[in-house]
C-alpha cells in the first residue's frame, strides 16, 4: 500500500524537487528574469496576467480539440484501411512515413495562403501533426492479428469483416488509447507553433508577444499552461484506458 502511494505521489515529488532546485539556482546565481525566470517569477506573472492567459489558453484548447478530433476520425479510418489489407499496408505505409518526416511548421505558410490568418492553419497543423500516431497504432493492432486466431475464426464461419470488426478492432483498443496519449501532446505542439506565426490569439501568439516585450516570466507562464492542459488530457486518456482495456494490462498490475 505504501509503495502504491509512493508511486502515485512520485511525479509530484519529482516536480517539487525540480521547482525547488530551479528556484535555488536562480536566486543563488542572481539569474535575471529577462534571461531565465525563477518559478516564483513565473507564478507572479501567472497571477498578474491570469485573465489574459486564460483567454489565450481557452482559444488554444478548443482549436487543439477540433484538430485532434479530426485526427481521431481520419486516423482511425485510415488505420483501419491500412491494417485490414496487406496491399494497402504495403502501398500506403511508406508514403505516410515519408509524409510524417516532413516538418509540419513548413506547412504553416502554405496553410496561411490557403486559409488566411486565424483558426484554419492552427486546426490543420494540430491535425497534421497528430493523426499519424493514431493511424499507425490502429493499423498495427489490426495487421498483427495472429494468423492462427484468424484461421480458427474462419473455420467457425467468420468472414473477413467479422474478424476485423469483432476481434481486430477490440484487440486494437490498447494501441488506440496509447496513440491518443501521444497524439494529444503533439496536437498542442502543432497548435502553439501555428499560433506563433499565423494567429492573433492563443498561447503561441502570447509567447511571441511576451518574448518581443522581454517578459520572459509571462512567456514561461504560457508554456506552463500549455503543459498543464496537455498533461490533463493525457491523464484523462490514461484513466479511460485503464477502465476500458484493463484486460490488456492485467499482467502489469503490481501489488
Amino acid at each position: 500500500m505504501n509503495r502504491r502511494l509512493l508511486e502515485r505521489a512520485s511525479p509530484f515529488i519529482l516536480l517539487a524537487l525540480i521547482v525547488l532546485v530551479w528556484e535555488v539556482v536562480c536566486r543563488a546565481f542572481h539569474v535575471s528574469e529577462f534571461i531565465f525566470p525563477s518559478p516564483s517569477d513565473i507564478w507572479a506573472k501567472l497571477v498578474e496576467f491570469h485573465a489574459v492567459i486564460a483567454q489565450h489558453a481557452w482559444r488554444t484548447f478548443w482549436v487543439t480539440m477540433v484538430g485532434f478530433g479530426i485526427a481521431i476520425v481520419v486516423g482511425v479510418l485510415l488505420g483501419f484501411v491500412i491494417g485490414s489489407s496487406r496491399l494497402a499496408y504495403t502501398a500506403i505505409y511508406p508514403l505516410m512515413t515519408a509524409f510524417n518526416a516532413l516538418p509540419k511548421a513548413a506547412f504553416i505558410p502554405i496553410l496561411v495562403v490557403w486559409f488566411g490568418i486565424g483558426v484554419g492553419p492552427a486546426v490543420l497543423t494540430a491535425f497534421l501533426i497528430s493523426f499519424f500516431p493514431i493511424t499507425v497504432n490502429i493499423a498495427t493492432g489490426l495487421a498483427t492479428l495472429e494468423p492462427e486466431l484468424e484461421d480458427v475464426l474462419r473455420v467457425l464461419g467468420a468472414k473477413r469483416w467479422d474478424v476485423l470488426t469483432k476481434v481486430g478492432l477490440p484487440r486494437s483498443m490498447p494501441y488506440f488509447w496509447a496513440s491518443l496519449k501521444v497524439a494529444i501532446t503533439l496536437a498542442f505542439v502543432g497548435t502553439t507553433v501555428s499560433e506563433m506565426t499565423a494567429a492573433n490569439e492563443g498561447i503561441g501568439y502570447l509567447l511571441i508577444s511576451a518574448g518581443s516585450s522581454m517578459q520572459m516570466g509571462l512567456a514561461f507562464a504560457g508554456l506552463l499552461v500549455v503543459g498543464a492542459m496537455a498533461m490533463v488530457m493525457y491523464e484523462l486518456f490514461s484513466f479511460i484506458e485503464k477502465h476500458t482495456t484493463a484486460w490488456a494490462h492485467r499482467g502489469s498490475q503490481g501489488g
